[in-house]
């Protein structure tokens, strides 16, 4: 193993480099992705879908023209089904047939309707929970969810899922922190999503139902405008996504790791990767990207990417010292550190150039009795001598002043 000759300097300042680099990249949205995707969640049985397919709107047609009552005969049968908390995921803008059952219907207090920020509390004053059901859209998909939303007067009002989850019995701080919507693996072993007109119709197990929050919403592949793509990228409906927003809610929600920790953790990678030197940073670089996935199976979140680059910062100084060292190896005289004839030669055609505008002198040394040095004590003796010559020389040169070691015996300067 071998390490830069500055190692401690360039390990300080590839630290330093991957601090800073952390400030630029506090977050990773691709890997957080990758683990969501690759990491899903079990199915939490406490959240039922039922969804508003394409069976269902074959039989009771456009969804706008349905007489309200739809929705109070799958409220009887959720009641009756023992349902905890029931969220409708549609919005009833424009007055309907039904409306005065579905708002006495609504007054149940594990009733829950979605709004909107422009009108968090719904256009019709009904005496019910609202929730507002916006989700974040971020480059192009849904990654995350808020337990609150500030409507357009800047007053905080919690979101849909938010509303749920506390019906359940699991309350939730109410902030605009964004929160990751984690994906959800399928269980091929129950019914994903129940069918409105069988709830409706009460053709329904109960125990399906007993003690599960609901969510009722359009699922039907005919409504393309209620799906929206998701951190897979697959176009998932809007009421899937508010399922999965409230099991993400039942579960602890993620920390993210200290950024002073995660700061600390780059910069010593980074540190590590110049003073093992050769490949190790790319290991290094692994190692630090490997953090992420036990890290959030246990709930922490962690800047794995920048970790990962942090180290390669480290290699890449290892690299530059490399390079550098190489370059000037064809030029130094390995003994006593000073240039050899080729350095010489450069340094002379250079400045006789301008010798016109500054005057060049050169000055050889030549040690008497040299020889006799290495043939009483030794070449061991007389290789020392010339190191200690050579370090007397180069402390008493002046800034302009140069030091070559011309041959085995004569130091011209």
């Amino acid at each position: 193993m071998t390490r830069p000759e500055r190692w401690p300097l360039a390990a300080l300042l590839a630290a330093i480099i991957a601090a800073l680099l952390l400030t630029a990249l506090p977050r990773n949205p691709a890997l957080r992705d990758v683990l969501n995707r690759n990491l899903a969640a079990p199915p939490d049985a406490r959240v039922v879908v039922v969804g508003i397919d394409d069976v269902s709107l074959r039989d009771y047609g456009n969804l706008t023209t349905w007489n309200r009552d739809l929705y109070v005969r799958a409220l009887t049968t959720l009641r009756q089904a023992g349902a905890r908390a029931v969220g409708i995921d549609v919005l009833f803008d424009a007055p309907a047939p039904g409306d005065a059952a579905l708002a006495q219907a609504v007054s149940w207090p594990g009733a829950v309707l979605a709004s909107t920020p422009q009108l968090p509390q719904g256009p019709h004053g009904w005496n019910t929970t609202y929730g507002v059901a916006s989700l974040n859209l971020e480059s192009g998909a849904v990654r995350s969810f808020q337990t609150a939303y500030r409507s357009v007067d800047g007053q905080l009002w919690p979101s849909f899922s938010a509303q749920l989850a506390r019906l359940a019995g699991v309350p939730r701080p109410l902030n605009t922190q964004p929160k990751i919507l984690r994906y959800v693996a399928p269980d091929p072993s129950r019914l994903p999503v129940f069918s409105f007109r069988d709830v409706v119709n009460g053709n329904v197990r109960f125990s399906d139902l007993q003690n599960k929050v609901v969510l009722i919403g359009l699922t039907a592949s005919s409504s393309p405008g209620n799906t929206f793509p998701d951190s897979r990228l697959d176009l998932v409906p809007g009421v899937e996504l508010q399922a999965r927003a409230v099991s993400s809610l039942f579960g602890e929600p993620f920390r993210v790791v200290a950024p002073w920790l995660s700061a600390l953790i780059c910069a010593a990678l980074a540190a590590l990767a110049v003073w093992a030197g050769g490949l190790w940073g790319f290991g290094l670089a692994l190692l630090g990207l490997g953090l992420s996935a036990p890290l959030y199976l246990t709930g922490w979140l962690f800047p794995g990417v920048t970790a990962s680059l942090s180290a390669i910062v480290g290699t890449a100084f290892v690299a530059a010292e490399r390079v550098w060292t190489l370059r000037r190896l064809g030029s130094l005289d390995p003994l006593t550190g000073l240039g050899n004839r080729l350095a010489f030669t450069r340094a002379a055609e250079h400045r006789w150039n301008s010798r016109a505008a500054r005057p060049l002198g050169l000055l050889l040394v030549d040690l008497g009795g040299f020889r006799r040095v290495n043939e009483v004590y030794g070449r061991a003796a007389g290789d020392q001598v010339l190191r200690e010559v050579a370090a007397a020389l180069r402390l008493g040169r002046t800034r302009r002043e140069l030091v070559f070691r011309w041959g085995p015996t004569s130091l011209p300067c």
